[in-house]
C-alpha cells in the first residue's frame, strides 16, 4: 500500500523505519517535516514585553502570610500574622507588606497557582522551565529559551542571573550551553561589588587585548576544523560575548552600581533584596532581556512569624521600589516582573509554629509587560488549601509569559537526536491577565 505524506506525518516516529529503507536518516526525516510545515517553527518577534525580571524566592514562600491572607479563617489556618488593606479596594496583603500594598494598583496577584509537586527540586523545575521533570530530558529554563530566541541586545548578555545561577533548572537543558545565564560572581549588596571578568586585566590595554583576541581566533579556527561539538561552539560564543562586554562602555556601565544615587539606593534598601532589585532594573534598562534574581530562604517549617519578620521587610521595600521606579521611568509598560516560589505552605500551622510544603495552591505576582493592573486573578478556597476559581497551571503561566515576549510557546525546538520539543507543552495564554 502506498504511504502518502500525510500518512507519514500522522505516524510520526513509526515512519522512520520506512524512511530508513529509502536511505534517509532521522535528521533528514525531521528536516523534511520542518520544510513541509509539520514541525512548528514560528519566528519570534518582540512582543509588548521587551524584558523580564523574574524574582525567585527559594524554599516555598507562604501565600497565607504574603499575597493570600485569610483574615476570617480559624486561627490555625489564618496564622500568627495579620493582614492590611492595599490601595485597591477589596485586596488585602500580609501585614509585613506595607510598601507593596501601596503599589497594588500596578500588580496582577495570582492566587490560584497549582502544580502538585511537593519536593523542592521538582517544584523548582516546574517554575523555571514550564515543564514537569522528566528522567528522559533536561528542559531549558525560560531565560535560556529567551536567549535562544532573541540573542543579545546592546552587547549585553540576553540572560543574567543575580547574583549567580540559583539552581540546575535555571540552565540551558537540551539547548546549547551558549544560552546559559551570565552569573555575576559577587553580590551587588557587597560594598566592593564588581562583576567578574568584566574589566581588562592589569597591564593589558585595548590594543593588546585586540591582539590577543585575534590570536585566539586563529587557535579556535584550527580546533574547529578538527572537531565539531557544542562545547567548542559554546566556548566560541562565550569568547565573543565576553569580548563584547569588555569592549563596550555601555555594557560595563550597566553593571556599575556606583552610577546610582544614594537616594535611589536608600529607596530600594541597602541590603541584598534592595540592591539585587536595583541592579535588575539597571540591566533591563540597558537591554538585558531576561533577569533571574533570587533572594532569601523561605522554607519556614518552624516559627513562621519570626522567619517572615526577618526576611519579608527587605523584600517589601525593594519590590515596591522596583515597581515604582519602573513605572515612573516608563519601563513598566515593556518590562514583565514576576515574583514566584516553587510552591506554597500548608493550610494549617504545624506543631512548631511553621508551615510545611504545599503545592496544591499558592500565589505568584506579576506586573507590567502588557498585563492588567490592580487585579486578583483566580482565588483559593477559604482555608487557602485548594484553588477555588481559575486554577493557574505552570504550563499556562509560562505560556502567558512567553506570549507577552512575542514567543509562540508551542514552537518546537530541537533536542539532541533531532527530537522536536515544544517550548511549552499544552499551555494556553490566560486572557484574563492580558490588558
Amino acid at each position: 500500500m502506498k504511504c502518502t505524506g500525510n500518512d507519514l506525518a500522522r505516524r510520526g516516529f513509526l515512519s522512520v523505519g520506512v524512511l530508513g529503507g529509502l536511505g534517509l536518516s532521522l535528521g533528514d526525516f525531521f528536516r523534511m517535516r520542518e520544510a513541509r510545515g509539520d514541525i512548528k517553527n514560528y519566528a519570534s518577534h518582540e512582543g509588548t514585553a521587551k524584558s523580564v525580571i523574574c524574582i525567585f524566592l527559594p524554599g516555598g514562600m507562604a501565600h497565607q502570610e504574603t499575597f493570600d491572607p485569610k483574615p476570617f479563617a480559624p486561627v490555625e489556618y489564618r496564622g500568627p500574622l495579620g493582614s492590611i488593606e492595599t490601595n485597591v479596594s477589596g485586596i488585602r496583603m500580609g501585614e509585613l507588606l506595607p510598601h507593596t500594598a501601596k503599589v497594588a494598583d500596578k500588580l496582577a496577584i495570582c492566587r490560584s497557582m497549582t502544580h502538585g509537586e511537593a519536593a523542592h527540586e521538582r517544584g523548582t523545575h516546574n517554575m523555571f522551565t514550564g515543564y514537569r521533570p522528566s528522567p528522559a530530558l533536561q528542559y531549558p529554563s525560560m531565560g535560556s529559551v529567551v536567549a535562544h530566541e532573541y540573542g543579545p541586545r546592546n552587547n549585553l548578555p540576553p540572560y543574567v542571573c543575580i547574583p549567580n545561577q540559583p539552581n540546575e533548572f535555571a540552565g540551558t537543558g537540551y539547548l546549547s550551553s551558549s544560552y546559559a545565564g551570565f552569573s555575576l560572581g559577587s553580590d551587588p549588596a557587597d560594598g566592593n561589588f564588581q562583576v567578574k571578568d568584566l574589566s581588562l586585566p592589569s597591564g593589558v590595554d585595548v590594543p593588546r587585548f585586540d591582539k590577543r583576541r585575534r590570536m585566539l581566533d586563529v587557535v579556535n579556527d584550527h580546533f574547529q576544523t578538527k572537531e565539531k561539538s557544542d562545547s567548542l561552539d559554546a566556548l566560541d560564543t562565550f569568547y565573543d560575548r565576553a569580548y563584547s562586554l569588555i569592549s563596550s562602555d555601555k555594557a560595563r556601565e550597566a553593571f556599575d552600581m556606583t552610577k546610582e544615587s544614594d537616594a535611589i539606593k536608600d529607596e530600594y534598601g541597602r541590603n541584598q533584596a534592595g540592591m539585587r532589585m536595583l541592579l535588575s532594573r539597571r540591566l533591563v534598562e540597558s537591554g538585558v532581556r531576561f533577569v533571574t534574581m533570587t533572594y532569601g530562604g523561605w522554607d519556614m517549617h518552624d516559627n513562621i512569624a519570626g522567619s517572615m519578620k526577618g526576611q519579608l521587610p527587605a523584600f517589601d521595600q525593594g519590590f515596591a521600589s522596583l515597581i515604582r521606579d519602573l513605572d515612573r521611568t516608563g519601563l513598566l509598560a515593556t518590562t514583565l516582573v514576576c515574583v514566584c516560589s516553587e510552591f506554597g505552605r500548608t493550610p494549617k500551622i504545624n506543631a512548631t509554629a511553621g508551615r510545611d510544603h504545599w503545592p496544591k495552591v499558592f500565589s505568584v505576582v506579576m506586573a507590567g509587560g502588557g498585563l492588567k493592573q490592580g487585579i486578583v486573578y483566580g482565588s483559593s478556597n477559604a482555608t487557602a488549601s485548594e484553588p477555588e476559581d481559575d486554577p493557574l497551571t505552570v504550563e499556562d503561566w509560562a505560556t502567558t509569559i512567553y506570549d507577552r515576549l512575542g514567543i509562540v510557546a508551542d514552537k518546537e525546538l530541537m533536542a539532541p537526536g533531532d527530537r522536536p520539543i515544544e517550548i511549552v507543552d499544552g499551555g494556553k495564554v490566560r486572557q484574563g491577565l492580558i490588558a
